[in-house]
This record gives structure tokens, sequence and C-alpha cells, in this order.
């Protein structure tokens, strides 16, 4: 609602510099004053004409609020020095919230364009660890918030089977006496095994040669034994995969297995296409010195297999044919290969991508390692955050029955988990800690309660059918100063996902999570509801500050409890 209010305020401050025979403003800006006494809306735009008018903002702003009209919602307009401060009529402007807010509030009309989001993606050679967990929930958090916005979101994960890491697991299966047939999750045993297969090449690195044969015969000779054992790693650990993102409350539309491109003929292509680009050496390279990148792109190993990087070029030809928009989440460590992949990119007239790159998450005792062992795997995570939310239960509801108490544990565990790692910009590091994490004095939590608050007081009241509330019989008049913050915290809910998906950035989603709960629980603490003369107005307040709560945990993957 707020993009209508800064049109509204916008068309007023044109047609008064219209008037004025002052020119067109471009880009004109609004934002919230600090202070409500300084109004609801504010604009520098005197700032803006003050060069080409040669005049003071002090002395532009005046003018034009001097003949300015401003429309309804907004009452009047001051200047304040350099600022011209926008006031909104509460009666007009709480009126028109309260009919906004329906049950898809936050969900805007399609725009007619397909999102290829890649994340996730982990090697599938172990479980997913938390250092996997911020690519994943950064970028299903982004995917919901794209859809919301109106683009058709397809989420792909993409399957490296034919890494290095996979052919060491098949070796191991060759060569060492290990069982995969056991009750384990497939991920956890390909994870021990692999960490094996480590153990022994420190041993002896003669099977990095082994390895490396194995690889090159699955690339070049396709045999169908070899070929099944891949496969089967593969599947037996994705399968792992699915049921911890699951949990996690992420899917995936679609895995694109790297194989294919070999297979069908796409990264051969891909190397005819670029050979008046390509230089041949030891190793078949891009030379990418002339767009001011020194380190070169290898296309081919020494013995003609082909890497990571080439098989990934022909996955982004893929999405670029098959999207309007391509959205990749990257750990910081892929810049440099995400640089020379877009050089290519151009070479091949392919789109170049989005990429979301986020700084990785740490243990306090240092980096993790699925080769090394060191890690907290994210069924770990879950289970620990599982088990505190039960404790906090038992000690704040014991009259909860198990099952109830089951429920409501998972729904806290799996939010904490999702909201820790969303309220945080990617660009910031990130130590994983336990208690900070899982707090639930703070953070997603408190959201989740107010949302439970807002669901027990309606319940409390009887059934609210909004659709049938008249509008023109509520008695708007003197509001409260807290029914007026939070009806303003409602109505920018739909800007902030706007904003959120413009700049691809979920944490302003998460911490308007925080604003919105926090403004409902003053108002729940502070105004009376049931008994009161406003009572009907007041029921509905909390309808829709439950909507808005309940809708913006979903655009984060987490769930909103009607009971805590």
């Amino acid at each position: 609602m707020y993009r209508m209010l800064e049109k509204n305020a916008a068309s007023s401050v044109e047609k008064a510099i219209n008037s004025l025979e002052w020119g067109k403003i471009k880009d004109m800006k609004f934002e919230e004053p600090p202070n409500p006494n300084m109004g609801d809306l504010a604009t520098s735009v005197a700032f803006q004409l003050a060069g080409q008018l040669k005049k003071s903002p002090v002395e532009i702003a005046q003018k034009i609020k001097d003949v300015m009209q401003v429309k309804a919602p907004f009452q009047r307009v001051e200047s304040t020095g350099p600022y011209l401060n926008f006031y909104l009529d509460y009666e007009i402007f709480s009126k028109m919230v309260l009919e906004l807010v329906k049950e898809d509030y936050g969900s805007l009309e399609s725009k007619g364009e397909k999102v290829i989001l890649e994340h996730t993606s982990a090697n599938p050679n172990g479980p997913l660890h938390i250092g996997h967990i911020r690519n994943a929930i950064i970028g299903d958090s982004l995917a919901r918030v794209l859809r919301a916005v109106g683009y058709q979101v397809e989420t792909q994960y993409y399957v490296n089977d034919m890494g290095r890491q996979i052919a060491m697991i098949v070796w191991g299966l060759q060569n060492l006496d290990y069982d995969l047939d056991s009750d384990e999750k497939g991920d956890v045993e390909i994870g021990k095994l692999y960490f094996q297969v480590n153990q022994a090449l420190k041993e002896n690195p003669e099977i990095k040669n082994q390895v490396s044969s194995i690889l090159k015969i699955y690339e070049e000779e396709n045999q169908p034994e070899l070929e099944s054992m891949f496969k089967g790693v593969v599947k037996q650990c994705l399968e792992g995969v699915e049921d911890t993102s699951q949990r996690l409350h992420i899917t995936h539309d679609r895995f694109v297995w790297e194989s294919q491109f070999v297979r069908d003929g796409t990264v051969e292509k891909i190397l005819e296409n670029l050979k008046d680009y390509t230089t041949q050496n030891d190793v078949l390279y891009l030379d990418l010195t002339r767009y001011g990148i020194e380190k070169e792109l290898i296309l081919t190993r020494s013995d003609g297999t082909s890497l990571y990087t080439t098989r990934d070029l022909a996955y982004h030809l893929q999405k670029s044919e098959q999207s309007d928009v391509v959205v990749d989440v990257l750990g910081s460590d892929h810049k440099l290969a995400i640089d020379q992949l877009k050089v290519a990119l151009d070479l091949l007239e392919g789109k170049s991508p989005d990429v979301i790159f986020y700084e990785f998450i740490t243990l306090p005792e240092g980096s993790m390692s699925t080769r090394k062992g060191v890690f907290i795997s994210v069924d770990q995570l879950m289970d620990e955050a599982f088990r505190r939310a039960m404790q906090e239960l038992k000690d704040r509801r014991p009259e909860l029955s198990e099952s109830l108490s089951y429920e409501i544990a998972e729904i806290i565990g799996i939010g904490a988990i999702r909201y820790f790692i969303a309220r945080l910009s990617p660009e910031k590091h990130l130590v994983f800690k336990w208690d900070e994490a899982l707090s639930f004095e703070r953070g997603c939590a408190s959201i989740q309660y107010a949302h439970a608050r807002a669901c027990k007081l309606l319940e409390k009241a009887g059934k609210l059918d909004s659709s049938q509330v008249e509008m023109d019989d509520l008695d708007f008049q003197d509001l409260d100063t807290l029914e007026i913050d939070l009806l303003k915290t409602i109505a920018k809910f739909s800007s902030i996902i706007e904003n959120s998906a413009q700049d691809l950035r979920v944490h302003p989603i998460a911490q308007y999570a925080l604003e919105i709960a926090g403004a409902f629980n003053k108002f729940y603490k502070s105004v009376p509801v049931i008994g009161s003369e406003k009572e009907l107005l007041r029921l509905l307040l909390v309808d829709k500050s439950r909507i808005t709560i309940r809708n913006c945990l979903n655009l984060l993957g987490i769930e909103a409890p009607v009971s805590m």
C-alpha cells in the first residue's frame, strides 16, 4: 500500500511543480519520517530541483507547499526546512488498510515472466550440513518472494554426478569392504564411505590416479556397469537430501543432472562454438585477460575430459533458453568462477545470471568439511532444535498433550533455524552458535507467538467473518497511537516484498516479520479489544494482523502456529 501512497503524493508534487513551470522530476524519492510528528511520508524533492533552479531547497519546498493540493488519504502537507511532509487522514487510511488486507495479502499480479532459480546444489557425497543450509534457505525463501510478486518460478537443483567426489565413492565401493545397504539414511552412508576413501587417499596417494581413471572411463566410454554405480551412489544420496530438505520445508521443482550435457553432446557443441576463442596447450582454455580477468577458464583436463565449469556453462545455456531470468545462489568463493562464466556465456549469446553471493557459516571451532568429517548435519540441527523446543514447551505449557507438544515443537524448531539464517544479509559472515540460533526469547518464536496470540484472541471472541463487516458502521475516530502504528506497519507489507524481490534479498522480509510482530504485541498488551467500545474494529485489526504475520512467515518457509 505504501507504493500507492507514494504515487499519490508524487502526483500532487508533480502537479504543483508543473503549476510553477519548473519542469519535470524523475525518480522522486520518499521516506518515512523518523518522528510521527513530522508526518507519515516525506520527500526531499527540493534538493533535486535546487541545482537547476538556483534556489535554496528550503525556499523551493515552501513554494511547492503553497500551491500543492493533496488527495485522500492525505489530509495536509507541510514544509519543514527542505522537506515536504505529508500527513494522513487516519480515518480514511485505516479503512483503506482494513479493506485491502485479504487472505492472499502480499500476492501481486502476474508478471508473465519465468525465473529459473538454482539453489542448494550440494555435491551428493554426504548429508546436507549447516555449511549448505544458508544456500538452501536463502534460495527457497527467495523463490517464495519472487512468486509473491508475480513471477513464474522454477527451482532447480544442479546434480554434480560426474564430479571427482562421486568417482572417489565409486572407487570405495570397488575397493573397500563397505556395505551401503544399512538402515541409516542413504546420504549418511555415502558420507561415511566418502570419509573412508579420503582416509585411504592419505595413506596411499596412488589411489588418486585410479580415481582419475574411473572418471575418464565413465565420461568417455559410458560403460553400463559403471554408469549404474555412479547413478546409484547419487540417487541414494539425493533421497536422503530430499528427506532432509522437506523437513526444512524446502522442495525443488526439478533436479538437473550434469551428465546429460556430456551424454547429449551439448558440451562438445559448446567447445566447438568457442574454438575461435580457445587455446590448446596441456589443457584447453579460454584466455580472459582481454576481459580484465587474469585467470584463464579451463574447459578440458589434459586427458580430454570435461570439467565442472564446462558442464556448468552448458547448464547455464539451458537455463538461459528456458527462462526470462536466471538466478543463482552461490557461496562467495564462486565469484571468480561466475565472472569467467559470464564472459563465456556472452560469447555464446546466453543470458547472464543474477547471482546472490553469501558468506559461509562456520562453527566456533572453525570451518566445516565433508572430506574431513567436521560438520553438523542439518538432520542433527533439526533434531536439536526440536529437542530444545520440546523442553521449552514442557516448562511453559506442561498441560499440553504429548502429540500437540510434538507438533508445536517441530514448528518452532524448524522456524528458529530458518529465521536465524534468513534474518542476516547474505554478505555477512555467520558463526553458528546453538544458543543464539535456538533462543526462544527473541527471533522467530516471538513472531510465531504473536500469530498464536491473535488466533487465541479471535477464538475467544467467537467467529469473525470480516467479509460481512460494513466499514462505514465502524468508529474510526480517535484511534489509539498503537492502533495507528500497527495499521501503518501492516500497510508496508507489499512494498517490503516488492523491494526484496527487486534486490534479490530475503533478510528485509525477516526484519519486517519482527517489526509487524512487535507492533502487534504492543497493541495486544496495551489496547483493550473484547468488551471495548471499538471491539469489532479492533477484532478486525487483530485478524488483519494475523493474516499479515502468517503470510510474511510463509515467505520465509515458516509455519504460523495457532497455539504455542
